[in-house]
C-alpha cells in the first residue's frame, strides 16, 4: 500500500516524511535508565543555573550602582547650580539698592538742598554785610628763636650700641 504513495505526484514544495514500517513499542517493565541519567544530569545544572542567576543579579547590581553614582552626581550638579542662581540674583538685587543709595548720596551732596536743609531745619541764613567784622593783623613775625638749647633725647639703644658709644666716646 504505501508503494504507490511514493511513486505519485506531489503538488507541494515540502520533502516528504519518511515514515518507519513499524514502530518499537515501549516496554513497560523495562528499567528506566534514562531517568536516573536525568537526575545525574540535573544536579550540576542547578548550580550553574545558580552561577548565571548570581551573574544577572551582579549586573544589575552594577548598573543600579552606576546609575545611582550617575543621579547622585547630578544632583550636586544641580544643587550648585540652583546655589549659584541665587547668589547670581542676591548680587542683582545688592547692586540696584548700592545704585540707589548712590543716587540718593549724590542727590543730597547737591548745594541746593543743603541750602534748603539749613535754612529749613536749622534756620541758618546767608551773611549780610551788617554781620561781617573785619580783622587787622600787624605784619609782624609770630615765630620766636628759642632762647635754650633743644636736647633731642635719642632714641633707646641697645647693650652693644651703648658699649660701642662709651668706648669711642673718648
Amino acid at each position: 500500500m504505501p508503494n504507490y504513495r511514493l511513486n505519485s505526484y506531489q503538488q507541494e514544495t515540502s520533502p516528504r516524511k519518511l515514515e518507519p514500517e513499524y514502530k518499537p513499542q515501549k516496554n513497560p517493565y523495562a528499567k528506566k535508565k534514562s531517568s536516573t541519567l536525568k537526575k545525574q544530569k540535573e544536579q550540576p545544572k542547578p548550580k550553574l543555573k545558580l552561577k548565571s542567576h548570581v551573574k544577572a543579579v551582579m549586573y544589575i547590581a552594577m548598573v543600579f550602582s552606576v546609575l545611582f553614582v550617575i543621579s547622585y552626581r547630578n544632583s550636586l550638579i544641580n544643587e550648585s547650580f540652583s546655589r549659584n542662581e541665587k547668589l547670581k540674583q542676591t548680587l542683582a538685587v545688592t547692586q540696584k539698592e548700592n545704585e540707589q543709595l548712590q543716587v540718593n548720596i549724590e542727590n543730597s551732596l547737591n548745594l541746593a538742598n543743603i541750602e534748603k536743609i539749613a535754612r529749613e531745619r536749622l534756620g541758618m541764613r546767608k551773611l549780610d554785610s551788617t554781620q561781617k567784622v573785619y580783622v587787622s593783623l600787624p605784619k609782624k613775625d609770630y615765630v620766636e628763636p628759642a632762647a635754650q638749647e633743644v636736647i633731642i633725647e635719642e632714641e633707646e639703644t641697645n647693650i652693644f650700641q651703648k658699649i660701642i658709644k662709651l668706648i669711642f666716646k673718648d
